[in-house]
């Protein structure tokens, strides 16, 4: 497992949707939860990241940190990260304002002022959605083009809470020594004007980066890097499997990834009882 065991579950607070928890449960929580109850039925852990991957012949081998180890089967459960704007503050605000999942921290901004950044279909989504808690949202892009559909957009732009900040780009968020986001400090491109406007949730919706650069060129994957899947969880090389955002570009959720993970686990075992393992 990589660094950042658990991936964007672990910079995630309050988990509300995942079966079991009636009272929602810290992100960092499920995670060791998993992890505890996965060590009791054998999983070993190694800590490190995957640097190269060879699965060019069987037993696959996978370099960790310098050390190949090799297997029989491999399920690739490396997820995708989210794309952040790269502002002064914006690492330090995740999990206390600053978000990239308007489905998971969307309801802790009851009535309060929300901000999204982007211009795609996610950001119209997410701008959508997050209009059933805010009193107000504003989307900013810092264009006036959208790459969003033109019914994603429209949706948008009919729903009056939603406002559109374009031609706009967002300097700094605020604020790190409170350790929650209370506003941004924002630009107009255009004529070069400065303002600071009050932001209660930040949520960032420019894209996400899945986590396959060991894989290029020996999985299948579409333009953007994610796994192509050969039905079930099943990859282009027999034996390698993926589970979770890796694959999954549309839900992105706790229990889809940990349904992906059962998904693939079953294959894996069906593929070597088949072989007499």
């Amino acid at each position: 497992m990589g660094h950042e065991p658990g991936g964007q579950l672990s910079i995630t607070t309050e988990v509300e949707n995942f079966p079991g928890f009636p009272e929602g449960i810290q992100g960092p929580d499920l995670v060791e939860n998993m992890r505890k109850q996965a060590e009791r039925f054998g999983a070993e852990y190694l800590y490190g990241s995957v640097v190269e991957a060879d699965l060019c012949k069987r037993p696959f081998r996978v370099d960790i940190d310098g050390d190949w180890h090799e297997a029989r089967t491999l399920i690739v459960a490396s997820g995708a990260s989210a794309r952040w704007l790269g502002l002064p503050n914006e690492q330090k605000l995740i999990g206390h304002g600053v978000s990239s999942c308007a489905t998971c921290d969307g309801a802790f901004y009851r009535d309060g002022k929300i901000m999204v950044i982007g211009g795609g279909d996610s950001a119209m989504e997410e701008a959508n959605f997050l209009t059933r808690f805010g009193s107000e949202v504003t989307l900013v892009h810092r264009r006036d083009q959208f790459r969003a559909s033109k019914i994603m957009l429209e949706r948008a732009r009919s729903n009056p809470k939603v406002k559109f900040l374009v031609n706009t780009i967002v300097q700094d968020v605020y604020d790190a020594e409170k350790n929650h986001v209370t506003g941004v400090r924002l630009r107009d491109i255009v004529t070069g004007k400065d303002w600071d406007q009050a932001v209660d949730g930040f949520f960032v919706a420019i894209g996400h980066v899945p986590n396959t650069k060991p894989f290029v060129g020996q999985l299948d994957l579409d333009e953007d890097g994610y796994i192509l899947s050969k039905g079930g969880a099943r990859t282009n090389i027999p034996g390698v499997f993926h589970a979770g955002d890796v694959q999954d570009r549309t839900y992105r959720q706790a229990i889809t990834a940990a349904g992906a993970g059962c998904m693939a686990a079953i294959e894996a075992e069906r593929f070597l009882e088949a072989e007499g393992h």
